[in-house]
C-alpha cells in the first residue's frame, strides 16, 4: 500500500497535508464547494489551487459531481468558516507532491516542461505543478538575450537535479539542443564529402568569417573565402538569412569542424585576365594599396597589378606616397601577365614621353661645344740613355763578355 491509499483510509480526522476524496458540490464565484468523502466535513477549492492560469475558467476543469483526490492545505477558521470544518483543498499541490515523488532518481531524463515566466538568471518552468528553474546559461548552446520570447512554449530539458526537500529542480535546455544537433552533425558528415558544392543558410556573421548551415551543421567560410575581391568585413559579403552555394574544403567529423568557401564557386577574376588586359594594353585602375617598393592598382574585381616604383615616373621617385594616393584612378600599361601566379606587371610611366636628355655643357657660359676627335697617342721612342751607377761603367761592361780588347 503506498502513501496515498494510506491517507485517503485515513480521513475520519482530517489533517493538514491529507490526501482526502472529495465530491464537487457547487462551483461557483472562481470556486468549488467540494465534500470530503467519509467525513462529513466540507472544503473549498478555489481556482489557483487547480491551475497558475489566473485567467483560466474554472468550469473548464471541475464540474458538480466530479470525485477527486485532493490534498489538505489548510483548516479555515473563523467568521470564513461559521463554527464548522472548513478546510482548504488544492487539486495542484497534490500533483506537484505525486510529481516530485516521480522525479526522485530521474536526473538524467528527458522531459517536457512548459515555460511559465522569465526571471532574473534564466526561465521558471513547469513540470506537472513542480516548479523548476533553467539557469541562463542552460538555454541554449549560446548566450540568449531575449529569454521571454520562450514564455508560454513547451520546451525539452534534461533534469540536472532533484531536490525535494529543497524544492530544487534545475533542468537544461542546452544539453537536449546539443544532443539533437550532435546527431544532425553525424548525419550530416555521413553525406557530405570534400570538393562538394551544397546549399545553406548564412546563420551568423563574425568578424573573421561567416557560417552556414548545411542542415544540422554548420560550417565557417573564413573571410579570406568569401569573396574574390578584398573586403574589410564578412558583413559586406554577406548577411543572416542569405542563402548561398558554398564548397566544402575540408571535413573534420571529429572534431565538428567543416571549412567552406563560397568564391570557390564563383568564376575567378584571373580566368580570363589575358583577353581583358593583355601585354601592351593601357588600363584604368585605382591605386589600392602603397609600398616602399611600389603602388598596387586594382584593374577588374580581385584583379591587381603592381607598377614597381621604377615605372611611376621618368623623374626619380623617393617613396610611391609622394606622387600616388590611395583611390586614384590612373591609367596604366601592362608589360606581364601572369594569370598562374595572380600577378600583372604594369606602367605608368611607359604611357608617357620620355624627356629629352640635356647637352653636355664644356665652358662656363653654357656655349655647346662639338668635342674633337682626340688625336691618335705617339709610341713612346726607344731609350738608349744608359743607367748611372755610382761606380761608374767600363766600354766591356757595355759590349758583354765576349769583347776582347786585342781584337781592337
Amino acid at each position: 500500500m503506498n502513501e496515498f491509499e494510506t491517507l485517503l483510509n485515513s480521513v475520519e480526522d482530517v489533517k493538514v497535508r491529507d490526501v482526502v476524496k472529495g465530491e464537487i458540490l457547487t462551483v461557483e464565484n472562481g470556486q468549488a464547494t467540494v465534500a470530503i468523502v467519509g467525513t462529513g466535513v466540507e472544503g473549498v477549492l478555489t481556482l489557483r489551487e487547480i491551475t497558475n492560469d489566473k485567467d483560466a475558467d474554472i468550469n473548464t476543469f471541475v464540474k458538480p459531481g466530479d470525485v477527486l483526490d485532493l490534498l489538505v492545505i489548510k483548516q479555515i477558521v473563523g467568521k470564513e468558516a461559521e463554527g464548522a470544518n472548513v478546510y482548504l483543498l488544492s487539486l495542484k499541490r497534490l500533483e506537484a507532491r505525486k510529481a516530485w515523488t516521480q522525479l526522485e532518481g530521474k536526473e538524467g531524463e528527458i522531459v517536457t516542461v512548459k515555460v511559465t515566466k522569465d526571471v532574473k538568471g534564466g526561465l521558471s518552468v513547469d513540470y506537472n505543478g513542480v516548479r523548476g528553474f533553467i539557469p541562463a546559461s542552460m538555454i541554449d548552446t549560446y548566450f540568449v538575450k531575449d529569454t521571454k520570447k520562450f514564455v508560454g512554449e513547451e520546451i525539452e530539458a534534461k533534469i540536472i537535479e532533484v531536490n525535494a526537500s529543497e524544492n530544487r529542480f534545475i533542468l537544461s535546455r542546452r544539453a537536449v539542443v546539443e544532443a539533437e544537433a550532435l546527431e544532425l552533425r553525424k548525419e550530416a558528415f555521413a553525406q557530405l564529402q570534400e570538393g562538394d558544392i551544397v546549399e545553406g543558410t548564412v546563420s551568423r556573421v563574425t568578424n573573421f568569417g561567416a557560417f552556414v548551415d548545411l542542415g544540422g551543421i554548420d560550417g565557417l567560410v573564413h573571410v579570406s573565402e568569401l569573396s574574390h575581391s578584398r573586403i574589410k568585413r564578412p558583413s559586406d559579403a554577406v548577411k543572416p538569412g542569405d542563402v548561398i552555394n558554398v564548397k566544402i574544403l575540408k571535413l573534420d567529423p571529429e572534431a565538428g569542424r567543416l571549412s567552406l568557401s563560397l568564391k570557390a564557386t564563383q568564376p575567378g577574376p584571373w580566368e580570363q585576365v589575358e583577353e581583358k588586359a593583355p601585354v601592351g594594353s593601357t588600363v584604368e585602375g585605382t591605386v589600392k594599396r602603397l609600398t616602399d617598393f611600389g603602388a598596387f592598382v586594382e584593374l577588374y574585381p580581385g584583379v591587381e597589378g603592381l607598377v614597381h616604383v621604377s615605372q611611376i615616373s621618368w623623374e626619380r621617385v623617393e617613396n610611391p606616397k609622394d606622387v600616388l594616393k590611395v583611390g586614384q584612378v590612373v591609367n596604366v600599361k601592362v608589360l606581364d601577365v601572369k594569370p598562374e601566379e595572380e600577378r600583372i606587371s604594369l606602367s605608368i610611366k611607359a604611357l608617357e614621353e620620355a624627356p629629352a636628355r640635356p647637352a653636355r655643357n664644356n665652358d662656363n657660359d653654357g656655349e655647346k661645344r662639338d668635342r674633337k676627335p682626340r688625336a691618335p697617342r705617339k709610341a713612346a721612342k726607344p731609350s738608349y740613355d744608359l743607367p748611372e751607377t755610382q761606380e761608374g761603367f767600363s766600354l766591356a761592361d757595355f759590349l758583354g763578355e765576349d769583347f776582347d780588347i786585342n781584337d781592337l
